[in-house]
């Protein structure tokens, strides 16, 4: 058995995209990003996302076969192939715009976002890690490195890449969150509800925000306080979807638990 406790063993792969059903309400995209904020704006908190962005799809596609060299119309083909989804696809085009323009450093973040959308997370990290430089750090990218880390167990870690980042942006609620999750993960859960508690202070509004609180809420036992803050001011279909989703992931954490 591991030496971690029984959260910690509970792997990133199995609590992040649950995480996102209960941040998202059932919408189907359950990339890193998702579930943390924690790559960018790449994507939608919202379960329409998919749909708002597909009717541009056929024109992002035309431009890009038409100058499948130009970073900026790359860049907007891959991020767009990700907001629907179509993750492999979204690596390949990153990967040739990397390919042909290699000092690009926004190129360079958009191929570490989607190749940790896909779940390579090490490469990932490595890609993310010549998007920016000690001298010129972009908190952004920092954090997205730190939650790369997360899904590869390496939660110490990343927490140094979490601290860093809020050293440019102090109390920035997505990298809080990130960090909150971060210590969910070693179930230091007062720790995780401390900083959490923060990025809900500073955004009630951000749905994975929201739902990383309510989660370590749910974990320590305190389920109607977590309902309470996972549907607040949402209309009653989606903030019984939440809630049902609160449930199932506490539910699971439990029978995990059981098991051990």
């Amino acid at each position: 058995m591991s030496k971690r406790s029984s959260l910690a063993s509970f792997p990133a792969r199995f609590l992040l995209p649950a995480l996102a059903v209960l941040a998202l309400g059932g919408c189907q995209t359950t990339s890193l990003e998702d579930v943390t904020g924690a790559l960018g704006t790449g994507g939608k908190s919202d379960p329409a996302a998919t749909a708002d962005a597909r009717p541009d799809m056929d024109g992002l596609r035309e431009r890009y076969r038409a100058k499948p060299s130009d970073p900026a119309i790359a860049l907007d083909y891959g991020k767009a192939l990700r907001q629907t989804g179509q993750r492999a696809q979204a690596v390949a085009v990153m990967e040739q715009a990397v390919l042909a323009h290699p000092s690009n450093k926004a190129l360079l973040a958009g191929y570490g976002r989607a190749l940790a959308d896909n779940g390579n997370f090490q490469q990932a990290f490595d890609v993310l890690s010549r998007a920016h430089t000690p001298e010129d750090p972009d908190w952004h990218i920092l954090s997205a490195q730190g939650a790369a880390l997360d899904q590869l167990g390496r939660n110490e870690e990343a927490q140094q890449y979490y601290a860093t980042a809020l050293k440019i942006v102090p109390d920035e609620p997505t990298v809080l969150s990130n960090l909150g999750l971060s210590y969910m993960l070693q179930n230091n859960l007062p720790k995780a509800e401390q900083v959490l508690g923060r990025a809900y202070q500073r955004n009630q509004n951000d749905a994975r925000v929201r739902a990383n609180f309510a989660l370590v809420l749910g974990l320590q036992g305190r389920e109607a306080e977590a309902e309470t803050i996972v549907k607040a001011d949402l209309p009653p279909d989606q903030a019984a979807a939440k809630v049902t989703a609160l449930r199932q992931l506490l539910s699971k954490k439990q029978r995990q638990r059981a098991e051990k």
